[in-house]
């Protein structure tokens, strides 16, 4: 399907659960859902919080569903929403956040039994949560995402050079994190 049919299907669809269909509106969550669920995943990582996030997203947009006046896209939108939902649970669970590179450390040689690439998601959630949420949201768009640096500002709501600041002070701070694990690795 062409970018073109994508935002006339979801225009139409939109333009149907403003009108009460409720048929038109599971079908901008699903549509949505894998999106939203990565964002929520990569602010909060795979924690059953993010479920509930990702839910709540949802039924946020339901509710201002009529205030949505198109001035970006419907994507951009929800993960506006996704992003400050995340954030919020953040500031709700904050002490429960902190961990140590020990903790790092310990938790690869306790998984010698499972596969490289959950090891490596794994290790990448804890280091995720150890760095700013504003600079969580950064790295989640840019680079788990791939949004362009225009995109990742407009949709945080931020200056370009603000993204970038946050970015590269973000993959510093992960490379320290990480820095114990691969000597670990080597």
């Amino acid at each position: 399907m062409s970018d073109e049919n994508i935002y006339m299907k979801e225009d139409e669809l939109l333009k149907l659960s403003k009108q009460g269909d409720h048929k038109a509106f599971k079908g901008l969550v699903e549509y949505f859902e894998q999106p939203i669920a990565t964002v929520v995943k990569g602010i909060l990582g795979d924690c059953p919080e993010a479920e509930d996030v990702g839910q709540e997203v949802f039924i946020r947009f339901y509710q201002f569903l009529h205030q949505f006046n198109g001035k970006s896209t419907l994507k951009t939108y929800l993960i506006r929403i996704a992003i400050n939902l995340s954030l919020n649970e953040i500031k709700k669970r904050k002490p429960a956040l902190s961990i140590d590179n020990n903790d790092i450390s310990i938790d690869l040689m306790a998984k010698e039994t499972e596969s490289s690439n959950f090891e490596n998601k794994d290790l990448l959630d804890k280091a995720m949560k150890q760095i700013p949420p504003e600079h969580r949201s950064v790295v989640v768009l840019r680079l788990m995402q791939g949004y362009s640096v225009k995109e990742t500002a407009k949709i945080l709501e931020i200056p370009e050079g603000t993204v970038l600041s946050r970015l590269s002070r973000a993959q510093e701070k992960l490379k320290q994190i990480l820095k114990p694990v691969n000597s670990i690795v080597s």
